[in-house]
């Protein structure tokens, strides 16, 4: 199929979740129960045959949406869609018996029966909603970090996906790479002693108050380019004129449409203190930096996030843990006597009473080196990835959860949300997960937001 799919008027559903709940598969939802997501594992070989393949759709197909697109090409891609059509050109012309849409609403209502499972690549704003809508339908999700936009979101997509036993799999790709996993290997190998503070960071200064090519101001008249269909590029959040440099990719240094630095890699490098730490929810969180811009996202911010006592899922006792989060290098690295040029290179410090350890995505150094002198790695406890996004392709089959799956990813991915918003606020609030409260109105406030008519769910 090849005709074109032109905009529905469509509003965004309230259907329960009863709708599609036929294409969740019987060992999928078999194994639905507390903590069905929260192991790292992997899945079974996949099947064989064409006739096992997945019908799949893909929103967003430039920037990460290649990637991902080529990630799952090995099955049938039934249903391709892009705000932009220039950008979606490539794709179209790869995948020429996909049928093409601009409005992901759209391909729903036409495709809905057919569709396995979505993966969703668009800008952070528009997370949500094509996940939310594939969903309610008992679609799987491959949806890229951060997981959503407002910690409300990232929420109800976690709490959605449990109780339709879906599979789902966050894009936080370097979970699959050996230096990550070493790195996590050591400090779950007991090592570094007893591990209560973390220092973890992204060495960029990349923010306001202009990036090359950001618009000075938001809002002013400008032609729209040729084939991309802005009002829908704008989705939920408020009406404005097109103005250069939003898209396609500055809008991640707006707080309208991006969540800066922080979200771009928090979801990628946190992931190595939250798995080697079992971490979930933070109780207490603080940020601090220069003085925030109302719509521009910072050059540079520091943030905690402390988490209780707690227990792995393996039985592991793990003592209260600081986790603190910088865009910059962090202070603690000079103190602690590390190399300029090592710590750029790598992203994560462990202090333990032990030893420490400094990390990243691939290579590891452990430290002081003399006292860990013939340490030649760590014990492979870790099965070895079968490819990121094969892993979400066997979950969806009925395999093993993916070990990027909401369950694992939706606290990190709030934390990471949450530590944007202490920055904002410039302070420091009690968190409680259960109820999704801060001790502060101001913090509460920022939890969520209002769409646009039309986008409400």
């Amino acid at each position: 199929m090849t005709q074109r799919a032109r905009q529905s008027s469509a509003t965004v559903s309230r259907r329960t979740f009863t709708v599609g709940a036929a294409t969740v598969t019987a060992a999928a939802a078999a194994a639905v129960g507390p903590g069905f997501f929260a192991t790292h594992g992997y899945g079974d070989a996949p099947a064989e045959g064409p006739s096992d393949k997945l019908n799949i759709a893909v929103v967003g197909l430039g920037g990460q949406g290649v990637p991902n697109l080529k990630g799952v090409s090995s099955q049938n891609i039934v249903a391709l869609c892009d705000v932009d059509d220039v950008r979606a050109g490539k794709a179209y012309e790869q995948h020429p018996g996909a049928t093409k849409f601009t409005d992901f609403r759209t391909m729903f209502d036409a495709l809905e029966k057919q569709i396995d499972a979505v993966v969703i690549s668009t800008p952070d704003h528009t997370h949500f909603h094509p996940a939310w809508w594939a969903m309610e339908r008992g679609k799987h999700v491959y949806l890229e970090k951060p997981l959503a936009h407002e910690v409300e979101e990232v929420r109800r997509l976690t709490e959605a996906a449990r109780k339709k036993g879906l599979a789902t799999q966050l894009g936080s790709q370097r979970h699959a790479l050996k230096g990550l996993r070493d790195g996590v290997e050591i400090v779950k190998s007991g090592l570094l002693g007893t591990i209560k503070e973390v220092h973890s960071w992204i060495a960029s200064s990349r923010g306001m108050p202009n990036m090359p090519d950001m618009p000075d101001t938001a809002g002013e008249m400008q032609p729209v380019p040729a084939g991309l269909d802005w009002d829908l590029w704008l989705g939920p959040v408020a009406e404005r004129p097109y103005t250069k440099g939003f898209a396609p990719y500055d809008w991640r240094f707006w707080w309208e449409f991006g969540t800066g630095e922080t979200g771009n890699w928090g979801c990628h490098i946190l992931d190595i203190p939250f798995w080697a730490l079992d971490l979930a929810h933070p109780v207490h969180v603080s940020g601090s930096g220069p003085e925030p811009d109302s719509k521009r996202t910072p050059k540079s911010l520091a943030s905690r996030l402390d988490f209780p006592a707690r227990k792995g899922a393996d039985g592991k006792s793990w003592p209260a843990v600081s986790v603190h989060w910088y865009q910059g290098l962090p202070p603690v690295l000079a103190e602690r006597g590390i190399d300029r040029e090592l710590a750029e290179k790598k992203n994560t410090l462990f202090i333990g009473t032990e030893g420490m350890l400094i990390c990243g995505f691939d290579a590891w150094s452990l430290l002081p080196a003399e006292k860990f002198t013939g340490y030649e790695g760590p014990k492979q406890t870790i099965p070895k990835s079968p490819g990121f996004h094969r892993e979400w392709l066997d979950a969806c089959r009925g395999g093993t959860p993916a070990t990027c799956n909401f369950d694992s990813t939706g606290p990190l991915s709030e934390s990471v949300l949450l530590a944007n918003i202490a920055y904002r606020v410039q302070g420091e609030f009690d968190w409680d997960a259960a109820a999704m409260k801060s001790s502060r109105g101001d913090v509460n406030s920022m939890l969520r937001r209002q769409y646009r008519r039309g986008w409400e769910v």
